[in-house]
């Protein structure tokens, strides 16, 4: 099955289809010749999501997902949240700087509780288009310091429930089992596996 996901972040991108596997030929947004800075101007991970796919849908004509995600921090109120990937303002998506701002904005917070959450909306081409949502989460916490080397955005801070390594430590073979994206997906697979 061919099918597009609204996105041209090449690590969201091996991920998925890491995830995926053989079975699908996911394309990016630059395989379908977009490259418009798809604009997401929703206050929520499913409205985000929700745009994304139906700009592709409605300007491409073709089966597409999108996905939103967003790093929660219960002491921080949600935040990041749907500005997690330009939490700390400026152009494209500074992991750094984002990183830098949370842990500030933390400081010694002792109340460290967070999670990851993914979004996916889904439409497929020749059916009567509707949205499918499919929601991913994985509980963790903020630790007080960078660890690791893999992964991207805010993993070398978030360490999941029941690890003592954060996401960037664990590596992608750990990581694309048990993470937010991966739940998303999964559920994203057996939906598309029933439409077989």
């Amino acid at each position: 099955m061919r099918i597009v996901f609204a996105t041209n972040n090449m690590h969201k991108l091996s991920e998925i289809r890491d995830i995926l596997g053989s079975d699908y030929e996911i394309l990016s947004l630059a395989d379908i010749g977009c490259h418009v800075d798809i604009p997401e101007t929703s206050g929520t991970l499913e409205g985000n999501a929700m745009q994304k796919a139906q700009y592709v849908y409605d300007n491409y004509h073709l089966s597409c997902f999108a996905d939103d995600t967003g790093l929660e921090v219960d002491s921080l109120g949600g935040e990041p949240g749907v500005y997690s990937a330009r939490y700390a303002g400026g152009v494209g998506h500074d992991s750094e700087a984002n990183m830098a701002k949370l842990l500030a904005k933390l400081g010694d917070n002792p109340n460290r509780k967070a999670r990851f959450r993914t979004v996916i909306s889904l439409i497929l081409e020749g059916e009567t288009p509707h949205t499918e949502l499919f929601e991913g989460a994985v509980e963790g916490e903020i630790i007080y310091e960078r660890k690791g080397s893999e992964g991207f955005g805010y993993d070398p801070i978030f360490q999941p429930d029941g690890y003592d390594k954060t996401f960037a430590e664990l590596g992608n073979d750990i990581k694309n089992t048990i993470s937010h994206r991966a739940r998303a997906v999964k559920k994203l697979a057996e939906y598309l596996g029933n439409k077989k």
